[in-house]
């Protein structure tokens, strides 16, 4: 059946999907979306959905037939999540699908800081004219000297998809780990190696650890987590390691702080130009999840959470608006955006008690101040119900599939 879309007082029938690509996406991604169904491309016009990997989308004005934004990776910085609320429009992250590559690279990053291997590189490129060149390398070795991982204490700060991982590993690898993390999941903590240590608050971990990592995403309270105050809790020579957000670290004090000894080393995966050429600072150019397979799992997983949302209203791993999954039986489905206040469910179904149309089936979530409502009928629908819907205060959008 094709799918009705009301977008407050309009109504449209329409063959395909549009889906407007908006940076290159996997084709093992696209490829997921029926090309009977979807026409895809980054010269598509006014765009039913829209899939994106780093593309900044704060400036962009979006069209009124735009239902969904993917992002094929699990950070949404360049993406206006609250603007997309309001407009009830969904915006997908893929959490997970490129855990194991950032994982691997927070190890890598965990030996670079251990032992001086970038500056010993670098050095031994200068050597290319030296005839003598093995001798040389002999002598000047010691210059580059570092520690093992091994026996070390690991702080893992942020235990989810990636986290989780890298303090797994960690053990493996020998090294004492404890963990922090305020919103940790059943989930993500039946999938801990059992000799993780749970720490009560991040201050625990600034006093013990030898080596921190971060694992949180980018907001409000995170910014600049690491800084002068916390950063004195530490111990002297403290290495950390940031693959999550340049934010979370304040340049001016890590930089106080390396030229101070109180750390030794600093590795991040965000070079910016307040720490680009630090002694101590080894700035890897973003490419936490710049493996194919990452870039595929990203695009596999973007392109199903948009193929199941357009195609049957249900939403699972958006950023803006609650997971609500209810099996598509081909009945006719009302999908309601509204705010999350008092009384919204009364006056939805009221609508439909007024008309004397029979409810199948009724599914509500919220999330922080947006909520979505599915409704399934067994019949036809009256477009008048979709018109006193928009007209309940608090209701932002109505599809109807």
């Amino acid at each position: 059946m094709r799918p009705l879309r009301f977008k407050v007082t309009e109504t449209e029938i329409f063959d395909m999907y549009n889906v407007k690509l908006l940076n290159k996406i996997a084709k093992v991604g696209t490829d997921n979306l029926d090309p009977a169904v979807y026409n895809i491309g980054d010269a598509v016009e006014n765009p039913d959905a829209i899939m994106v990997r780093s593309a900044v989308m704060h400036e962009m004005e979006f069209n009124p037939e735009l239902l969904c934004i993917a992002r094929a990776g699990a950070g949404v910085n360049n993406i206006p999540i609250d603007r997309c609320a309001k407009e009830g429009i969904v915006v997908f992250n893929t959490p997970g699908a490129n855990a194991n590559g950032v994982k691997e690279l927070t190890i890598c990053a965990l030996l670079l800081a251990a032992r001086k291997i970038t500056a010993g590189i670098d050095w031994a490129k200068t050597l290319a004219d030296d005839p003598n060149a093995a001798k040389t390398v002999e002598k000047g070795k010691s210059a580059f000297a570092g520690t093992e991982i091994k026996g070390k204490t690991l702080g893992v700060i942020g235990l989810g998809a990636i986290g989780g991982m890298v303090a797994n590993t960690a053990i493996d690898l020998g090294m004492t780990v404890y963990g922090c993390d305020p919103y940790l999941s059943v989930k993500a903590a039946w999938a801990l190696n059992s000799h993780v240590n749970m720490a009560a608050t991040f201050e625990d971990i600034y006093k013990t650890a030898d080596y921190i990592t971060l694992h949180v995403p980018a907001t409000p309270a995170t910014k600049n987590m690491i800084c002068a105050e916390t950063l004195a809790m530490m111990k002297d020579g403290v290495k950390i390691v940031n693959l999550s957000r340049a934010d979370l670290v304040n340049a001016a004090d890590m930089k106080a702080a390396l030229e101070s000894g109180k750390v030794s080393a600093y590795v991040t995966d965000f070079p910016t130009p307040e720490i680009i050429g630090v002694d101590g600072i080894i700035a890897i150019p973003h490419l936490g999840a710049s493996t194919e397979e990452s870039e595929d799992n990203c695009a596999v997983m973007a392109a199903k959470e948009l193929d199941e949302y357009l195609r049957s209203g249900n939403i699972k791993n958006s950023v803006n608006f609650p997971n609500v999954e209810v099996p598509y039986t081909g009945l006719v489905r009302v999908c309601i955006f509204h705010d999350n206040i008092p009384e919204m469910i009364a006056k939805i179904s009221g609508v439909f008690a007024d008309l004397k149309i029979n409810i199948e089936s009724l599914n509500d979530q919220a999330k922080g101040e947006n909520a979505y409502t599915i409704i399934d009928i067994n019949g036809d629908l009256p477009t008048e119900v979709t018109e006193k819907l928009i007209a309940i205060d608090g209701v932002n959008r109505v599809r109807v599939i």
